[in-house]
């Protein structure tokens, strides 16, 4: 029995957009096939802030990620536990996820420990958005139009907690 066994992955508040066309991905609710892209923004201290200004560094931080863990991301929307994951990124990816439950696993551990994905022993009860376009931290100007980002919800993507 895996330590991540019966636990419910769930996106944290993070906003993140899809990119590209569809890619291998099975049809249910909220999963497009697409790559994700998530943002957020760069906390700078004081001085740090000065030096960013006069080197014009970007205020934000960008991670794209791969087909692989743009679906893990859809994925995990803490209504599937991560044996359901696991199975569905099989299932779609075969041999190329292989060893399926140690890659998913440190997947999930790694964009754990970065804050973009929490933990549960129960399914998520819809106390934050999960959906894509939405930004917790208020920071974030619109992205460029040369990103070529959709963050437009679909169906099955969670986007307040009234939903």
């Amino acid at each position: 029995m895996h330590e991540l066994s019966g636990t419910y992955p769930v996106r944290m508040p993070v906003w993140w957009a899809r990119r590209g066309a569809s890619g291998p991905h099975p049809s249910l609710p909220g999963i497009s096939g697409r790559y994700v892209v998530l943002r957020h923004p760069k906390i700078f201290r004081r001085f740090e802030g000065m030096i960013a200004k006069l080197l014009r560094a970007p205020s934000e931080l960008r991670r794209p990620l791969d087909d692989l863990n743009s679906l893990l991301w859809e994925l995990c929307d803490g209504y599937r536990t991560f044996e359901e994951i696991c199975t569905i990124l099989d299932t779609t990816f075969h041999e190329r996820i292989s060893p399926v439950v140690e890659r998913t696993s440190a997947a999930i551990e790694k964009l754990s420990s970065l804050g973009y994905i929490g933990l549960s022993n129960h399914p998520f009860k819809g106390n934050w958005s999960t959906g894509p376009g939405i930004d917790p931290s208020g920071l974030l100007d619109e992205p460029s139009d040369k990103l070529d980002l959709d963050w437009n919800p679909i169906d099955g993507d969670i986007q307040s907690e009234s939903e």
